[in-house]
């Protein structure tokens, strides 16, 4: 079966599904493990489908993929933002990582910096930073979003209010092609919202994923920001309106 036939099908099926796998696909399609992941990878270029481990979801436009499929997903690209977003962070300051596995993957970058008091709302980076000795971990109040370790609501917001931030480091579902941060829950987008007022510099961290997704809240605007670290070039309008806004923008190199 030829590509163009086997690319309907195979959104059929993830409609049906809810998800692909590789491997599933291969054996459905009788074809090679290589020849699945070319065709997911032209999909997931043409927004048709999301790139997860092992397979592929459908895009999501008004609820977030979960929370363990967002952990596998594009991990080289987040490892690659996280460790170009560190060596951006200066020793002994305060500091602020939101909710998201981007944001996770940043901590796991600062294991060795020194004289740091990082303040957060997510439950995964605090474990992470545990193994740092030299830095002192807060966290905010809130209501537990169990599903990914998330403090959100109202007691979150009053609870960040009473800090000012050196620099606060955010995560995000999506940004459209106007330069705006979008997210799916809107109490989270709350807490967000407070971090960068309490922040005096704020860093995006989102890979090339996050711009062929949509997301129903907006957080703020690339017009807000400092410095966007991500995976791949911007479109020209977009990069040259964040070149008008100083919003520096830094293509973090993999490997």
């Amino acid at each position: 079966m030829s590509q163009s036939l086997r690319h309907p099908e195979i959104l059929e099926i993830a409609r049906r599904d809810g998800k692909v796998t590789v491997e599933g696909l291969a054996q459905h399609f009788g074809v090679t493990l290589q020849t699945i992941r070319r065709d997911l990878s032209d999909l997931a270029d043409g927004g048709r489908l999301e790139r997860v481990h092992g397979g592929a979801v459908l895009p999501s436009g008004t609820m977030n993929i979960g929370y363990e499929e967002r952990r596998h997903l594009n991990m080289d690209a987040k490892t690659a933002i996280a460790r170009a977003c560190a060596e951006r962070i200066p020793h002994g300051i305060s500091l602020f990582l939101n909710i998201g596995t981007s944001t996770e993957a940043v901590a796991r970058e600062l294991l060795h910096h020194k004289g740091l008091m990082v303040v957060t709302n997510n439950m995964n980076v605090a474990n992470i930073l545990v193994a740092n000795p030299d830095c002192e971990v807060l966290v905010s109040g809130g209501s537990l979003r169990r599903t990914d370790g998330g403090l959100i609501g109202a007691l979150a917001t009053e609870s960040i209010r009473q800090f000012k931030f050196d620099l606060a480091v955010i995560g995000c579902s999506a940004l459209d092609a106007e330069g705006d941060i979008l997210d799916f829950d809107i109490q989270e987008v709350g807490v967000s919202r407070a971090i960068l007022r309490q922040s005096r510099r704020t860093y995006l961290v989102a890979d090339q994923s996050k711009f062929k997704r949509s997301a129903p809240a907006r957080i703020a605007s690339l017009s807000e920001i400092d410095k966007f670290l991500t995976d791949a070039p911007l479109e020209p309008g977009l990069a040259a309106a964040c070149a008008d806004w100083g919003c520096e923008v830094v293509v973090a190199a993999r490997g």
